[in-house]
């Protein structure tokens, strides 16, 4: 069940040569749908492989770096084809900007959006999954974080004492798992917990937008398997995070830590490190050693816990 994250675009305010303004995919069975959508992501959406056959965009904020992309893909959906409606999710004040977009230009969409607006604590259910959503605290208007969770899974059922049990394979052993009892022909009656282990915990994802480190990030990103969390400078400007409502890579993995997060991907980086970030990994890395910066094009596995071979692919 593969679930994993596409970075499109990991710089702050503004492109560079190396690095596109804020966008992150997200890939979980099947699905794909986008967490900002900075200018130029529809670009880095083909040059990453990622489908245009999205469902959702969710949006942590306004501010133009994380939105002004949705113009141009709206545009190429509806070039293409799409006739199925876009969900598009946000902070308050979404209805008014996303209602901008759609009718910025003198082209009418040939499919419908549905329009959102969250607040935090809201959660958004889908099948073996929920989105939760958290407040950040950055300048400006409302921003909100977004929880992946997946629901739990089931224990392992172990086959080899079901055979010594005399319990042949087939439909009962799918019975068992699925958590019934079975009796069998010498009238024994097998329960789901002698052959079954106990439930698994499904993944848990955080992602931030622009955001000074807070208390909320460390309460939904607890015990987390991933927190992407913004890293817009380094220690040498640490006054002007606070003053722009932003924080540095050390901030950011102090998060992590108290939060108990497994790892740990930094983005949004300023362009004063946008050729070499390693200075703002090893300031990271210091408090947190399962840090990394983000690139464009990075994509990041999130395996389940109980996975032999966790791995970091680019």
């Amino acid at each position: 069940m593969p679930l994993c994250l596409r970075f499109l675009g990991t710089s702050a305010a503004r492109p560079t040569v190396e690095r596109n303004v804020s966008s992150i995919a997200l890939l979980r069975e099947g699905e794909a749908f986008l967490f900002d959508c900075g200018e130029g992501t529809q670009r880095q959406m083909m040059r990453y492989g990622i489908t245009f056959n999205l469902d959702d965009i969710f949006f942590t904020h306004f501010h133009t770096d994380h939105l002004l992309g949705v113009v141009g893909l709206l545009r190429t959906m509806s070039l293409q084809g799409r006739t199925e409606s876009l969900r598009l999710w946000g902070p308050p004040g979404a209805d008014r900007m996303l209602k901008r977009a759609e009718s910025l230009g003198s082209e009418r969409l040939a499919f419908g959006l549905e329009i959102r607006e969250l607040t935090p604590g809201d959660a958004i259910p889908r099948k073996g999954y929920l989105i939760h959503t958290f407040a950040l605290e950055h300048r400006g208007p409302p921003s909100i974080g977004y929880v992946i969770v997946e629901e739990e899974r089931r224990g392992r059922f172990n086959p080899e004492l079901a055979a010594s049990l005399g319990i042949p394979e087939g439909p009962l052993w799918g019975k068992i798992h699925r958590g019934e009892s079975v009796t069998l022909d010498n009238g024994r009656v097998i329960s789901p917990a002698e052959l079954v282990g106990e439930t698994r915990p499904g993944r848990r994802v955080v992602i931030t937008g622009d955001t000074r480190p807070c208390a909320a990030t460390i309460l939904a990103a607890e015990n987390a398997d991933l927190l992407v969390h913004e890293s817009t400078f380094g220690d040498d400007e640490a006054q002007r995070a606070i003053e722009t409502g932003h924080s540095t890579a050390r901030e950011a993995a102090q998060v992590a830590k108290m939060a108990g997060v497994r790892k740990l991907i930094l983005t949004h980086v300023s362009a004063r490190y946008t050729r070499d970030a390693g200075e703002l990994e090893q300031e990271a890395r210091s408090v947190f050693p399962d840090s990394r910066v983000a690139r464009d094009g990075l994509e990041v596995d999130v395996p389940f816990r109980d996975a032999v071979n966790a791995t970091i692919a680019s």
